[in-house]
């Protein structure tokens, strides 16, 4: 019979070697969303900044459950996990509710969720797995890239169905980092990039719908159509200007009282910080972004095994990558994609998968050193 004492005694060790500078800097992060919901709001607590504090906390104790567990649990779980994002990834395509014109989330009576944000762990999670089972002389050979490739390419098809571009190309962007990151050969890197070169204009032919193409156009061309599809980007550089070096103050910003720019709470919530903080409040939530990001490269050098390195930087492209994303369309430097900026935009199904995400990445972490199996194949 396992001694109680000795059970509490082994759970606040792993308490005590968990990176609580990691946890600080992420729940510092949700708190600044926190304070620029409540500010995009007008103040009105109940609009936004309540729930999104109450998620944060939800999801804080979720992120210390993930990552107290053994990290052999998440090897075990990688491939269900997957398997069970693709279920709900048809089920959205089945019976799922639109929203927008997007046919995104599924209805569970008492919440709402969003299976493609699910689907952005567990592809990282089945990915790793992948590469941490398959045999080295195989990860550059077709027939490792072509396992690689269907893990990849089975959820973008779903999620561009709905349709959803931004998380369409985010998934691609972290399974082909992830490849990279597994150590690909270089050559098979050239020609993957010049077919991804050919293939692009088709898929701007035939693979988007119209108004995909037509928010393409407009990054390009800004100047095309100010009042319809030009207008979001417009706004938005009008508002992070208007911050000029130190902000016009909290809950000053007039193109947010004013709503000049749409979505200001949700993907657009970036302009409410450049509005009222100016480039220095800008520059200090890119600089805090920067501080997570390089933590999580630091923890996964110190991982042995693929699985859990692989873990590690996986999640983390996928966090910098919305960060990325979602910086360069308010900035008017990305077409506008619908992406949120991690913790800081409102959304309850994008906040729990970030914060499940780094209690994986701490997870991988606390028990680096423990024995991993390999399933050969």
């Amino acid at each position: 019979m396992m001694n109680p004492l000795s059970s509490s005694a082994g759970i606040t060790a792993k308490l005590y070697e968990v990176n609580w500078l990691l946890v600080a800097l992420v729940v510092l992060v949700g708190l600044v969303g926190v304070l620029m919901i409540f500010a995009a709001t007008d103040g009105v607590w109940s609009s936004g900044a309540q729930q999104h504090l109450i998620r944060l906390i939800v999801a804080s104790g979720l992120m210390l459950g993930v990552a107290m567990t053994d990290v052999k649990v998440w090897y075990a779980l990688a491939y269900p996990a997957y398997f069970g994002a693709l279920v709900l990834l048809i089920a959205v395509d089945v019976m799922g509710v639109s929203v927008n014109g997007s046919q995104r989330w599924l209805d569970l009576q008492v919440m709402r969720i969003q299976p493609s944000e699910v689907m952005k762990l567990a592809i990282v999670l089945a990915m790793a797995r992948y590469y941490h089972d398959l045999p080295n002389w195989r990860v550059s050979r077709l027939s490792g890239l072509l396992g690689a490739a269907i893990l990849i390419l089975l959820p973008m098809a779903l999620v561009l169905r709905q349709p959803d571009l931004g998380t369409t190309l985010l998934l691609a962007a972290t399974g082909v980092g992830i490849i990279f990151l597994a150590g690909v050969n270089w050559r098979v890197i050239g020609g993957a990039a010049l077919a991804g070169a050919i293939a692009l204009p088709l898929f701007f032919r035939f693979g988007l719908k119209e108004y995909q193409r037509s928010r393409i156009l407009t990054f390009l061309d800004p100047s095309r159509d100010p009042t319809g599809a030009s207008y979001h980007i417009t706004q938005s550089k009008i508002a992070l200007g208007s911050g000029g070096f130190s902000g016009k103050g909290f809950m000053n910003g007039t193109q947010r009282q004013l709503a000049y720019v749409p979505e200001n709470r949700t993907d657009f919530i970036f302009t409410v910080i450049g509005e009222e903080f100016g480039l220095l409040g800008s520059l200090l939530t890119i600089g805090l972004y920067i501080l997570v990001i390089s933590l999580c490269v630091w923890l996964s050098m110190q991982c042995k095994h693929v699985f859990s390195r692989l873990l590690v930087l996986g999640l983390t492209t996928t966090f910098t990558l919305y960060i990325f994303i979602n910086l360069g369309m308010v900035m008017g430097l990305a077409p506008v994609v619908g992406v949120p900026l991690p913790l800081i935009s409102y959304g309850g199904t994008v906040v729990l998968t970030v914060m499940t995400g780094f209690g994986l990445i701490l997870s991988a972490h606390l028990h680096r050193q423990n024995e991993l199996p390999r399933s050969q194949f």
